[in-house]
């Protein structure tokens, strides 16, 4: 999430006529790119599933599936570069918060229906609720949302924020940072959570959407360029259509769905894979009526939050979504 909202950022402040490189070709024979936000985890997997059962090629479409250069995936997507790219709700608000030249990115679903990240702690850390980070460690990515949320869940249970010592995380992984001179450290739990478990590690973890029902964001989610997507929308709703269809075997057959994304990605841990699967599969759509539908009030929600911290150039709370390219 670091790299992601400092890219965005420093692509916002560069001013740099981003908007100039956005094609709204028509789409080049059904031709469909998508780039990750990170390495192949199983936030993908729906979009493997697709690929390996032949659900894109059904809809006409050849789709690749591209790792995240140094510069991000929403990068590479505001400048037409790619068709899709997941990203997160938090590091898009930046992007299309801007007066003059405001990224053309639009969620066209959420991967995850509820938000699955918080704070990890090793147990004996004694962090049992936000207020307990007083007097702690927090590794921190040293951006503005991360600190305007300790900020808020320490405060808002009575504890004082000064108190929390933010260190700089450069730890490759959580564990390299717990194990090392911080306390506590900004997790997803369907991956570093699920490895915990994998691990056998005792650790306390305070779920952010729990603890505040502002922060119960959409992250991660799959974004589109607009101009791309408002001059190819049947395009645009044929690769919902199959990754729609992904994602809802993965809901409905999780250990088939980790074998596949194993085979595309076979450096992973094998039974993290199968675990961290099994804890999507009721996630994934969660309570939606269907997978992908965004919440407006809740989308709206976060961003509203985001703008009275002063996150946001102004209040988009209905804006950088649309559900109407799900099936």
């Amino acid at each position: 999430m670091k790299k992601l909202w400092c890219v965005a950022m420093i692509v916002i402040l560069a001013g740099c006529g981003i908007l100039a490189g956005c094609s709204g070709k028509k789409a080049d024979a059904g031709r469909v790119r998508v780039v990750l936000d990170w390495t192949p985890n199983t936030n993908h997997t729906g979009l493997y599933a697709a690929l390996e059962k032949g659900w894109f090629a059904e809809e006409g479409l050849s789709v690749e599936i591209m790792q995240p250069p140094e510069d991000g995936a929403l990068v590479l997507l505001s400048l037409g570069n790619v068709e899709f790219a997941v990203d997160f709700q938090e590091s898009m608000g930046p992007a299309i918060a801007k007066d003059r030249e405001a990224l053309p990115v639009q969620a066209v679903a959420a991967i995850i229906s509820h938000n699955t990240s918080g704070i990890m702690s090793l147990a004996k850390s004694g962090i049992k609720r936000p207020r307990d980070l007083a007097g702690k460690r927090f590794a921190s990515w040293e951006t503005p949302l991360v600190t305007a949320v300790i900020k808020d869940i320490v405060e808002n249970d009575g504890g004082d924020f000064n108190a929390v010592t933010m260190l700089p995380n450069f730890a490759t992984d959580a564990f390299s940072a717990l194990e090392t001179d911080v306390d506590a450290i900004w997790i997803y739990y369907a991956w570093d959570g699920i490895a915990a478990e994998v691990r056998g590690t005792a650790i306390d973890y305070l779920d952010l959407g729990t603890i505040d029902p502002r922060l119960d964001f959409y992250t991660p989610v799959l974004v589109t360029n607009t101009t791309w997507a408002a001059a190819n929308p049947e395009t645009a709703k044929k690769f919902m259509q199959a990754a729609s269809r992904g994602y809802n075997f993965a809901i409905e057959n999780p250990a088939e769905a980790a074998e596949i994304l194993l085979k595309h990605a076979p450096e992973l841990d094998r039974e993290l894979v199968m675990r961290s699967q099994e804890y999507l599969a009721s996630r994934y759509q969660g309570d939606a009526k269907r997978w992908g539908e965004i919440d407006e009030q809740r989308w709206g929600g976060f961003y509203r939050w985001m703008f009275e911290r002063g996150l946001l150039e102004k209040d988009i709370a209905g804006a950088g979504f649309t559900n109407e390219y799900l099936p």
